[in-house]
């Protein structure tokens, strides 16, 4: 049996699966890969103060005991923002002039539509005949919290005895163009929020007061102005960037009790959550001065070195679309953080330039050349004849 790439992805995109929602977006992906073999199983979390979340697990064996290769991905979207901005519905699936419309056309849709034609294609080549096993894991909480998802599915099935050898994650790595570039690794992200203590008092007194927002001025041009590192082997500088500062005073007459800013790092393998805590409060005690940091990490830097997995996909990418993907550790976290813990992963999918955005689409060409990608992966990692 094989599946045309297109037409699931055009299934998938008219869900409406905004997170939680699974909107039968799950239930599409099923009905098409339980035709070709695989045996699927609903993974619904919910964790207290969280909505309840479903996710698939599908996987089909082949004749002989051997390799596990995942494809990890999800169905759900980010919301479509102001309906009346796009030139098309956005859950209507169009294709115009060669391109597929619609939120989830870039991420991740398409690619988790190119996951289920390759793997259908190279069990109608294949009969079975290799050794190993193939499996979707798609979650639908990877826009969302990211908590009772791939996370908790990879602690279930590794409590159940499941191993994985190797997974590829079909995120939108490319930033144009189909081929351009595969991520190895991930930066961490890591985010402080900072609190400055100070004397409120009369602001024409400011001698019997102490302005928390100078200090906090200080300390944000300590925190910013020296990069935290020169990068590494594969990663670019660790980043600081402020995201927010608030006093909340509505008197010009009054220096206030306190300031406030919440700030954000990526940062490479250079550092640990721990390493990177301490550099922050050296620059904040170099000020000096009363002040609160409470911190939080949704993710550690992590690298895949390249190697046979990075191998696999560059070749295969080569061979479809002419290209030598850039091996990169660029962009924001993605689910391949957790993947990381259970074996080497890397990440490659469509073109990402307008992922999250208005009129959000993709070329089909693309779509199909991906699912060939995809299959030719699942050939030279089983070692089978791609023809």
């Amino acid at each position: 049996m094989t599946i045309d790439p297109v037409a699931l992805a055009q299934a998938l995109i008219r869900c409406p699966s905004v997170t939680p929602a699974e909107a039968g977006a799950l239930d599409a992906l099923e009905d098409a890969l339980r035709p070709a073999g695989f045996a699927c199983r609903r993974m619904p979390f919910e964790t207290p103060g969280t909505a309840r979340i479903d996710n698939l697990y599908a996987k089909l064996s082949g004749k002989r005991p051997g390799k596990h290769f995942c494809f990890a991905g999800h169905a759900d979207v980010v919301p479509v923002g102001r309906r009346e901005g796009w030139s098309v519905d956005p859950f209507g699936a169009e294709i115009i002039d060669g391109r597929l419309y619609g939120r989830g056309a870039a991420d991740m849709k398409g690619a988790v539509a190119a996951f289920a034609a390759a793997a259908a294609r190279f069990i109608s080549k294949t009969g079975r005949d290799f050794a190993g096993a193939i499996s979707l894991l798609i979650t639908g909480d990877e826009e969302g919290p990211s908590v009772n998802g791939t996370k908790p599915m990879l602690e279930t099935l590794a409590a159940e005895g499941e191993t994985f050898d190797a997974c590829l994650v079909g995120e939108p790595t490319n930033p144009k163009r189909l081929g351009e570039m595969a991520k190895i690794g991930r930066r961490g992200s890591w985010t402080g929020h900072l609190t400055v203590r100070g004397v409120q008092g009369h602001i024409a007194y400011p001698h019997l007061a102490d302005n928390p927002n100078h200090r906090l001025a200080r300390m944000i041009v300590a925190l910013t102005e020296t990069p935290l590192d020169p990068g590494t082997a594969h990663f670019e500088p660790s980043t600081l960037q402020v995201s927010t500062m608030d006093v909340g005073n509505p008197a010009t007459n009054v220096i206030p009790a306190e300031a406030r800013a919440s700030f954000n790092s990526r940062f490479n393998d250079g550092f640990t959550p721990a390493s990177l805590e301490a550099e922050v409060r050296r620059r904040l005690d170099s000020v000096g001065g009363a002040y609160e940091l409470r911190t939080e990490c949704s993710g550690v830097s992590f690298l895949t070195p390249p190697g046979l997995l990075s191998t696999l996909v560059t070749d295969a990418v080569k061979a479809v679309t002419g290209l030598t993907p850039q091996l990169s550790t660029t962009g924001g976290t993605s689910d391949a953080r957790f993947i990381k813990d259970y074996c080497p992963v890397i990440e490659f999918g469509l073109a990402g330039a307008t992922m999250h955005k208005v009129d959000e689409n993709v070329a089909i060409a693309d779509i199909l050349q991906l699912s060939d990608i995809y299959e030719r992966i699942l050939h030279s990692y089983f070692d089978a004849k791609l023809d």
